[in-house]
């Protein structure tokens, strides 16, 4: 091992132990047994820590290689992340409280757990968490693909792919198993503050290391590289106006019932905190500037790169300092590890409750069944990573416009009296089987749409159409009621379930 990679890898080994530390002491003074504890932070998460946790959330490997590596290749249009963000947040805003007031008065945990209540039907709540779970796998394998791709070029490739992907399974295993969704996020302070101080001094470097200032780089871009300005870019002309709008508008929408997000929804102490928190969050997104002007930056420096993904790494593991490099390594590393706890937490949670845990059983054993399928979860990610790399990664593309067709029975129904079960299910059915027609028959996007949005207009269609032939009569205890109580009683002990 070279001195460079000593140092750099030391510096991340200190921070992946300090990862470790903080996770495992957010379960310090914490009830061992209860689920809600575990799965939403006990309902008692304040601003920060809702706000940390949620960051983390949105702000995942992706934005250290995907959004870089997508500018290099297609410019511009990969903005359509900071546009649908602050849509989503924007929603956030009034759907955040909704699900809130309507799980702590339940005692609900997650999306299945919404839906099995409204519908009065714990099948309904197993169909839901299987469908989740299709759509958020994928995400683990990601992150962790991230993880290794981060930690073997700040390592200077002493660190090999394979070893990096155990690291990131264990250390997200460990503590998302020990302390839930609090160590999550207690272990997102940590990454925030890496990830802020990383890429100013990152925004700083670069165009001053490489070109002398921000100027001359602008300039070349304009006089160079203008394709990668304009939608739909330089690569893929299906990449245009109408695509980022839908696209923009769908994921924003559906934001607001991701599994991950929900469970920061959850998570949180009040209503208000929620509010507060869509109110903060997109200056956050601002950061995701950064990454792609520098991916564009790349196309100077480290032209023809096979792997796109690599851009940003490329342009600063040669010349820059190695304990720095190593700091940015943990940064992103931590962008993985963050995000794929979670994940794995939600999914754990879903079959804890929803599958294996549908029939009355102890609030205990169902947190037991949840770290077991969490556990269960994180493996199956891990395996196909080392077996069969890119099988997940490939149903990733269906991951929002998939979560999309939920939409009508998780947040919709909390609203409609009438809508029905039958009327859910045949909308979802019509609505995910759109989304694999138009996908695995390369249709997407759809004459410049996307077709996740014209599958859930669809899907709505047939959820209208089946509740207007047949409505249902929901008790008025099965809906969304409007907040009657005040932010003191909002802190008040809620229902574990």
């Amino acid at each position: 091992m070279s001195a460079d990679a000593a140092v750099s890898v030391s510096v991340l080994g200190l921070f992946m132990a300090a990862t470790l530390g903080l996770g495992i002491a957010a379960a310090r003074g914490r009830s061992g047994r209860d689920l809600a504890d575990w799965s939403v932070g006990g309902r008692s998460m304040g601003l920060v820590l809702t706000l940390v946790l949620m960051a983390g959330e949105t702000y995942t490997s992706f934005s250290y290689l995907g959004a870089a590596g997508w500018s290099y290749t297609h410019g511009l249009s990969g903005l359509y992340v900071v546009a649908y963000l602050s849509i989503g947040m924007t929603v956030s805003y009034l759907v955040g409280p909704v699900l809130w007031s309507y799980a702590r008065t339940h005692g609900l945990h997650n999306i299945s757990d919404i839906v099995a209540h409204r519908f009065a039907a714990p099948w309904f709540g197993a169909v839901i968490a299987v469908l989740a779970t299709v759509f958020v796998l994928p995400y683990i394998q990601l992150q962790i693909t991230g993880m290794g791709v981060v930690v073997a070029t700040v390592s200077y490739g002493t660190i090999g792919l394979s070893l990096a992907y155990l690291l990131a399974f264990l250390i997200s295993e460990v503590f998302v198993l020990v302390s839930g969704l609090r160590g999550s996020a207690w272990v997102s302070v940590l990454k925030d503050s890496l990830v802020v101080i990383t890429l100013a001094v990152v925004f700083v470097y670069v165009p001053l290391h490489h070109f002398g200032g921000y100027g001359d780089l602008l300039h070349r871009l304009t006089t160079e590289r203008g394709a990668w300005l304009t939608l739909p870019g330089p690569a893929d002309k299906a990449l245009g106006l109408s695509w980022f709008i839908s696209t923009a508008v769908l994921n924003g929408v559906v934001y607001t019932v991701f599994p991950t997000q929900v469970a920061g929804f959850l998570g949180a102490r009040s209503a208000q905190v929620l509010r507060r928190n869509a109110m903060l969050m997109p200056f956050y997104q601002v950061l995701l500037f950064v990454p792609v002007l520098l991916g564009m930056a790349a196309l100077f420096v480290a032209p023809g790169l096979g792997d796109s993904n690599l851009a940003l790494f490329e342009m600063i593991s040669k010349d820059m300092p190695a304990w720095l490099l190593g700091v940015i390594g943990a940064a992103g590393a931590l962008s993985s590890i963050v995000p794929t706890a979670v994940f794995m937490l939600v999914i754990g949670t879903m079959w804890g409750r929803s599958v294996l845990g549908a029939h009355p059983r102890t609030a205990a054993r169902q947190r037991e069944l949840s770290q077991a399928v969490t556990l269960l979860a994180g493996v199956v990610a891990l395996v196909m990573t080392y077996a069969f790399p890119t099988a997940l990664v490939r149903l990733s593309v269906l991951s929002y416009e998939g979560m999309a067709q939920l939409l009508p029975a998780v947040l919709i129904a909390l609203l409609w009296r009438r809508m029905s079960a039958l009327a859910a299910v045949a909308g979802i059915v019509v609505g995910v089987g759109l989304v694999f027609w138009f996908v695995f028959t390369d249709r997407d996007p759809f004459h410049g749409v996307n077709a996740g949005l014209l599958a859930l207009a669809a899907n709505l269609l047939v959820t209208v159409a089946l509740t207007l032939w047949r409505p249902a009569d929901t008790p008025d205890e099965r809906l969304a009621r409007p907040e009657e109580h005040t932010h003191e009683e909002d802190r008040a002990p809620a229902p574990s379930g």
